[in-house]
């Protein structure tokens, strides 16, 4: 149950902080994931976001944070194991996963419902 409250409080807080980015500022969305997955990135190449998933579990892996940060772990493996070549695929191969997911899904719900013209 521990595990579930951390990671709902910590999933929320990072929601907020986005919402209030949008609400209080004149950053669009979609600047806001950007900078939401390269926070990600960033705090993984310094070494603070593992840990940080390690102790708040899908409550940091989830939101894009986590995505950036499962993109610069990736990236990271690859490079040990097939070297420079890595940096090309080590990304792609690590977030592979998450975006057939999403494609998966948007596509089921694209079959499953019937999108009105305004």
């Amino acid at each position: 149950m521990r595990e579930l409250l951390k990671a709902f409080l910590v999933g929320g807080a990072l929601c907020t902080v986005g919402q209030l980015l949008i609400d209080r500022t004149k950053l669009t969305p979609g600047r806001i994931l950007v900078a939401y997955v390269t926070l990600g990135v960033v705090l993984t190449a310094c070494g603070v976001y593992a840990p940080f998933a390690d102790w708040a579990g899908a409550g940091a892996t989830v939101p894009l944070t986590g995505f950036g940060f499962a993109m610069a772990e990736g990236v990271r493996k690859a490079v040990e194991t097939q070297g420079a070549a890595g940096i090309l695929t080590g990304a792609l191969t690590a977030g592979a996963g998450g975006i057939t997911a999403a494609v998966l899904c948007a596509l089921a719900a694209a079959f499953l419902t019937r999108p009105k013209e305004k």
